[in-house]
């Protein structure tokens, strides 16, 4: 099973560009939770849809997660990189993920990958 990505709306398209033999989507395209989705929203809308969140919100969406977990929900997993990540350093990962995915390292967690140089 390969895992599938939404990009949270603050994260920039060519990032989903940059991967077309990997599916990503970005909050607001069709089929997915449109923009000023509602963190608490968006972690209930992944979890229905089988979908790694794609974020740099590490200010609330840790607690978020928190309180979704407490409410018996579960998430797919939340991936959040540096506010700084370049565009190459969201590619590499995702592909790296992609290629390399075990649905039990993600399942209601958040991962910070690390900032890499490009």
């Amino acid at each position: 099973m390969r895992p599938r990505f939404l990009l949270d709306e603050h994260l920039r398209r060519v990032i989903q560009e940059q991967l077309p033999e990997i599916h990503v989507r970005l909050i607001g395209d069709e089929g997915v939770p449109p923009l000023g989705t509602s963190d608490p929203d968006i972690l209930t809308w992944i979890e229905h849809n089988n979908y790694i969140l794609i974020t740099n919100n590490r200010t609330t969406m840790p607690r978020h997660l928190i309180e979704h977990l407490q409410a018996g929900g579960h998430v797919p997993g939340i991936l959040c990189f540096p506010q700084r990540a370049s565009i190459g350093t969201y590619v590499k990962e995702l592909r790296r993920i992609w290629n390399a995915f075990e649905p039990e390292h993600y399942q209601d967690v958040i991962q910070y990958p690390p900032q890499r140089q490009r």
